[in-house]
Protein backbone atom coordinates (compact mmCIF):
# COMPACT_ATOMS: atom_id res chain seq x y z
CA UNK A 1 0.00 0.00 0.00
CA UNK A 2 1.53 3.22 -1.23
CA UNK A 3 2.35 5.29 1.83
CA UNK A 4 -0.03 8.02 1.03
CA UNK A 5 -3.16 6.22 0.73
CA UNK A 6 -5.72 6.78 3.23
CA UNK A 7 -7.99 4.38 5.26
CA UNK A 8 -11.87 5.61 5.06
CA UNK A 9 -12.99 6.50 8.11
CA UNK A 10 -15.60 3.84 9.67
CA UNK A 11 -17.64 4.51 12.86
CA UNK A 12 -18.22 1.14 15.03
CA UNK A 13 -19.79 0.32 17.78
CA UNK A 14 -17.83 -0.75 20.50
CA UNK A 15 -17.37 -4.91 21.08
CA UNK A 16 -19.86 -6.40 23.44
CA UNK A 17 -16.77 -8.53 25.03
CA UNK A 18 -13.30 -7.83 25.73
CA UNK A 19 -10.93 -8.68 22.70
CA UNK A 20 -6.69 -9.72 22.88
CA UNK A 21 -4.83 -6.74 21.77
CA UNK A 22 -3.78 -9.74 18.42
CA UNK A 23 -7.54 -9.29 17.17
CA UNK A 24 -5.55 -6.28 15.65
CA UNK A 25 -2.21 -7.55 15.06
CA UNK A 26 0.56 -9.25 16.70
CA UNK A 27 1.78 -7.15 19.99
CA UNK A 28 5.11 -9.23 20.08
CA UNK A 29 5.98 -7.79 16.42
CA UNK A 30 4.76 -4.79 16.92
CA UNK A 31 7.32 -4.81 20.49
CA UNK A 32 9.97 -5.51 17.86
CA UNK A 33 8.68 -2.85 15.70
CA UNK A 34 8.74 -0.14 17.90
CA UNK A 35 12.13 -0.55 18.94
CA UNK A 36 13.51 -0.58 15.40
CA UNK A 37 11.40 2.54 14.09
CA UNK A 38 10.14 4.25 17.29
CA UNK A 39 11.89 3.49 20.67
CA UNK A 40 14.90 6.26 19.34
CA UNK A 41 12.36 9.01 20.02
CA UNK A 42 9.57 7.87 22.46
CA UNK A 43 9.00 5.46 25.51
CA UNK A 44 6.25 3.56 26.63
CA UNK A 45 5.06 1.90 29.76
CA UNK A 46 6.08 2.25 33.67
CA UNK A 47 8.25 4.71 34.09
CA UNK A 48 7.76 6.64 30.70
CA UNK A 49 9.31 9.84 30.35
CA UNK A 50 8.97 12.49 26.91
CA UNK A 51 11.93 12.52 25.18
CA UNK A 52 12.77 14.02 21.34
CA UNK A 53 8.98 12.75 21.22
CA UNK A 54 6.53 12.47 24.00
CA UNK A 55 5.39 9.53 25.88
CA UNK A 56 3.14 6.90 24.04
CA UNK A 57 1.81 5.68 27.35
CA UNK A 58 -2.35 5.36 27.27
CA UNK A 59 -2.38 7.21 24.16
CA UNK A 60 -5.87 5.67 22.71
CA UNK A 61 -8.29 8.10 23.45
CA UNK A 62 -5.81 10.83 23.70
CA UNK A 63 -6.19 14.23 22.58
CA UNK A 64 -3.04 15.61 20.26
CA UNK A 65 -1.11 17.78 21.18
CA UNK A 66 -1.63 17.16 24.63
CA UNK A 67 0.49 15.20 26.92
CA UNK A 68 1.46 17.57 30.03
CA UNK A 69 5.73 19.03 29.96
CA UNK A 70 6.06 18.24 26.25
CA UNK A 71 6.98 20.81 23.95
CA UNK A 72 4.96 20.46 20.60
CA UNK A 73 4.85 22.25 17.22
CA UNK A 74 2.30 24.79 16.58
CA UNK A 75 1.08 22.22 13.78
CA UNK A 76 0.10 19.78 16.25
CA UNK A 77 -1.57 21.73 18.93
CA UNK A 78 -3.29 23.14 16.00
CA UNK A 79 -5.13 19.51 15.39
CA UNK A 80 -5.71 18.67 19.02
CA UNK A 81 -7.57 22.32 19.22
CA UNK A 82 -9.22 21.02 16.46
CA UNK A 83 -10.56 17.80 17.92
CA UNK A 84 -8.00 14.74 16.82
CA UNK A 85 -8.29 12.25 19.07
CA UNK A 86 -6.06 9.34 18.96
CA UNK A 87 -7.77 6.29 17.97
CA UNK A 88 -7.00 3.54 15.70
CA UNK A 89 -8.04 4.90 12.57
CA UNK A 90 -5.96 7.97 13.58
CA UNK A 91 -3.01 6.42 14.56
CA UNK A 92 -3.06 4.47 11.44
CA UNK A 93 -3.22 6.80 9.27
CA UNK A 94 -0.47 9.22 11.38
CA UNK A 95 1.53 6.22 11.21
CA UNK A 96 1.79 5.65 7.73
CA UNK A 97 1.81 9.19 6.64
CA UNK A 98 2.29 11.96 9.68
CA UNK A 99 1.80 14.46 6.71
CA UNK A 100 -2.07 12.49 6.23
CA UNK A 101 -3.20 14.43 9.81
CA UNK A 102 -0.44 16.87 10.76
CA UNK A 103 0.76 19.21 7.76
CA UNK A 104 3.96 20.75 9.00
CA UNK A 105 5.05 17.87 12.21
CA UNK A 106 8.55 17.54 13.74
CA UNK A 107 8.19 14.12 13.78
CA UNK A 108 11.38 13.14 11.06
CA UNK A 109 9.56 9.68 10.19
CA UNK A 110 8.52 9.07 6.49
CA UNK A 111 5.58 6.52 7.70
CA UNK A 112 5.10 3.23 7.49
CA UNK A 113 3.19 1.37 4.25
CA UNK A 114 2.94 -2.25 5.44
CA UNK A 115 -0.69 -2.19 6.85
CA UNK A 116 -0.07 -5.55 8.67
CA UNK A 117 3.44 -3.98 10.73
CA UNK A 118 1.24 -0.99 11.21
CA UNK A 119 -1.68 -3.27 13.13
CA UNK A 120 1.06 -5.26 14.81
CA UNK A 121 1.97 -1.75 16.27
CA UNK A 122 -1.21 -0.49 16.86
CA UNK A 123 -1.43 -3.94 18.87
CA UNK A 124 1.65 -3.32 21.09
CA UNK A 125 0.53 0.37 21.85
CA UNK A 126 -2.84 -0.66 22.66
CA UNK A 127 -1.22 -2.39 25.06
CA UNK A 128 -0.18 0.25 27.60
CA UNK A 129 -3.26 1.87 27.51
CA UNK A 130 -5.86 1.96 31.05
CA UNK A 131 -8.55 0.00 29.55
CA UNK A 132 -7.50 -1.57 25.81
CA UNK A 133 -10.20 -3.89 25.50
CA UNK A 134 -12.41 -1.06 26.12
CA UNK A 135 -11.18 0.67 23.12
CA UNK A 136 -14.11 1.08 20.30
CA UNK A 137 -11.76 0.48 17.50
CA UNK A 138 -10.67 -2.66 18.84
CA UNK A 139 -12.88 -4.47 16.49
CA UNK A 140 -10.79 -6.40 14.07
CA UNK A 141 -13.04 -4.75 11.23
CA UNK A 142 -12.59 -1.48 12.37
CA UNK A 143 -9.12 -1.75 10.46
CA UNK A 144 -10.32 -3.71 7.39
CA UNK A 145 -11.39 -0.76 5.18
CA UNK A 146 -10.02 0.14 1.92
CA UNK A 147 -7.97 3.17 1.24
CA UNK A 148 -9.85 6.23 0.24
CA UNK A 149 -7.64 8.01 -1.88
CA UNK A 150 -6.08 6.68 -4.95
CA UNK A 151 -2.63 7.03 -5.87
CA UNK A 152 -4.07 8.77 -9.43
CA UNK A 153 -5.34 11.69 -7.49
CA UNK A 154 -1.97 12.25 -6.35
CA UNK A 155 -0.77 12.33 -10.04
CA UNK A 156 -3.02 14.85 -11.22
CA UNK A 157 -1.27 17.68 -12.55
CA UNK A 158 -3.46 20.87 -11.48
CA UNK A 159 -3.94 24.14 -13.55
CA UNK A 160 -2.54 26.89 -11.28
CA UNK A 161 -4.62 29.33 -13.29
CA UNK A 162 -7.73 27.81 -12.26
CA UNK A 163 -6.79 27.23 -8.71
CA UNK A 164 -6.36 30.94 -8.47
CA UNK A 165 -9.80 31.31 -9.51
CA UNK A 166 -10.75 29.22 -7.26
CA UNK A 167 -8.70 30.58 -4.38
CA UNK A 168 -10.83 33.70 -3.03
CA UNK A 169 -12.85 30.97 -0.51
CA UNK A 170 -9.58 29.80 1.18
CA UNK A 171 -7.98 33.44 0.99
CA UNK A 172 -11.38 34.40 3.36
CA UNK A 173 -9.63 32.92 6.01
CA UNK A 174 -5.84 31.75 5.47
CA UNK A 175 -3.44 34.45 3.83
CA UNK A 176 -2.07 34.80 0.57
CA UNK A 177 1.33 36.84 1.33
CA UNK A 178 1.97 33.50 3.53
CA UNK A 179 1.81 34.63 7.17
CA UNK A 180 0.18 32.61 9.99
CA UNK A 181 -1.99 34.44 12.45
CA UNK A 182 -3.07 31.65 14.20
CA UNK A 183 -4.41 30.20 10.80
CA UNK A 184 -1.58 28.23 9.29
CA UNK A 185 -0.35 29.22 5.73
CA UNK A 186 -1.05 27.49 3.00
CA UNK A 187 1.01 29.40 0.58
CA UNK A 188 4.75 27.52 -0.27
CA UNK A 189 3.01 24.39 0.37
CA UNK A 190 4.03 21.39 -1.53
CA UNK A 191 1.39 20.75 -3.98
CA UNK A 192 1.37 16.68 -3.22
CA UNK A 193 0.87 17.93 0.97
CA UNK A 194 -1.78 20.18 0.05
CA UNK A 195 -3.80 16.95 -1.96
CA UNK A 196 -3.17 14.76 1.02
CA UNK A 197 -4.34 17.35 3.60
CA UNK A 198 -7.86 18.05 1.88
CA UNK A 199 -8.57 14.46 1.00
CA UNK A 200 -8.33 13.82 4.79
CA UNK A 201 -10.49 16.56 5.73
CA UNK A 202 -12.68 15.42 2.40
CA UNK A 203 -13.04 11.74 4.21
CA UNK A 204 -13.46 12.99 7.58
CA UNK A 205 -9.91 11.63 9.12
CA UNK A 206 -9.04 15.33 9.78
CA UNK A 207 -11.96 16.55 12.19
CA UNK A 208 -12.23 20.61 11.76
CA UNK A 209 -15.39 20.81 10.39
CA UNK A 210 -15.39 23.86 7.91
CA UNK A 211 -12.35 22.29 6.41
CA UNK A 212 -14.48 19.09 6.16
CA UNK A 213 -17.27 20.77 4.80
CA UNK A 214 -15.00 22.66 1.84
CA UNK A 215 -13.07 19.55 1.23
CA UNK A 216 -15.82 17.88 0.41
CA UNK A 217 -17.33 20.73 -2.15
CA UNK A 218 -14.45 20.00 -3.95
CA UNK A 219 -13.69 18.11 -7.10
CA UNK A 220 -9.97 15.92 -7.38
CA UNK A 221 -9.46 18.53 -10.44
CA UNK A 222 -10.39 21.55 -8.33
CA UNK A 223 -8.24 19.99 -5.38
CA UNK A 224 -4.99 19.49 -7.32
CA UNK A 225 -5.81 22.69 -8.94
CA UNK A 226 -5.94 24.98 -5.74
CA UNK A 227 -2.70 22.51 -4.68
CA UNK A 228 -0.44 23.73 -7.98
CA UNK A 229 -1.69 27.42 -6.97
CA UNK A 230 -0.98 27.77 -3.56
CA UNK A 231 2.37 25.73 -4.17
CA UNK A 232 3.86 28.58 -6.55
CA UNK A 233 2.01 31.46 -4.79
CA UNK A 234 5.19 34.43 -3.94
Amino acid sequence: MARHWFLALTLLAAPAAPLAADSIGDPARGATLFDHQCKACHQIGAGATNRVGPTLSNIFGRRAGTVPGFKYSKSIIRMGNDGLTWTLQTLDAYVENPNALVSGTRMNYRGLADATARADLMAFLRNYSDQPANIPESEPTARKTEPGLDPAILAIQGDPDYGAYLSSECATCHRTDGTDAGIPSITQWPAEDFVVAMHAYKSKLRPHPVMQMMASRLSNDEIAALAAYFATLE
